[in-house]
């Protein structure tokens, strides 16, 4: 009889967002984690190819070293396994109040990356999810409302093109799978 290997989840930057069943790892002293590691270097205290699920919610805007951190978690990710992310929309004005966030990403920012128009081509991940949140989770029946719209209208590259000043979004969510 084979026994069900245990899956390994690592929540980036936990923060405030405390996750059960996850390894929580965090920087700031002030946050309760699983491991204390200053994100910004590297590499982090784990090895390579061991996690099924990393999920990273709003930390990867804060780092001068945006590359590098990607790098660190798609190391740490399993070939095969999920990256989960959710980062701030240019659109949101919210964002710029926060003066620690050193940039911003729009639909296309994962393909760009993808294709290597800042970096190096990345041909080790694929996109398996894609979508525009408008508003944070207390506003659902707005998300549930809008978001199929305006994810159609990123599709055919209109909303940010047109209407994203208009209706601002909150975040974009991507999930990307480790292939290599």
């Amino acid at each position: 009889m084979k026994i069900k290997e245990e899956i390994k989840r690592l929540n980036v930057g936990s923060g405030k967002d405390y996750k059960k069943g996850y390894i929580n790892l965090e920087g700031n002293k002030d946050f309760k984690a699983d491991y204390r590691h200053d994100l910004s270097k590297f590499p982090y205290p784990f090895k390579g190819n061991y996690f099924d699920e990393v999920y990273c919610s709003h930390i990867l805007e804060h780092f001068d070293n945006f590359y590098g951190v990607f790098n660190e978690i798609l190391r740490i990710t399993k070939i095969g396994g999920v990256v989960h992310i959710r980062v701030p929309h240019f659109s949101n004005g919210m964002g710029f109040a926060t003066f620690d966030h050193k940039r911003f990403f729009a639909w296309e920012t994962f393909e760009k990356i993808k294709r290597g128009n800042c970096n190096p081509k990345y041909n080790n991940f694929e996109i398996i999810f894609k979508r525009l949140n408008y508003l944070s989770k207390r506003f659902f029946f707005i998300n549930w409302f809008l978001a199929p719209i305006f994810n159609t209208l990123c599709r055919l590259n209109l909303y940010e093109r047109f209407f994203c000043w208009i209706i601002p979004v909150h975040e974009v969510e991507v999930k990307l799978k480790k292939i290599r």
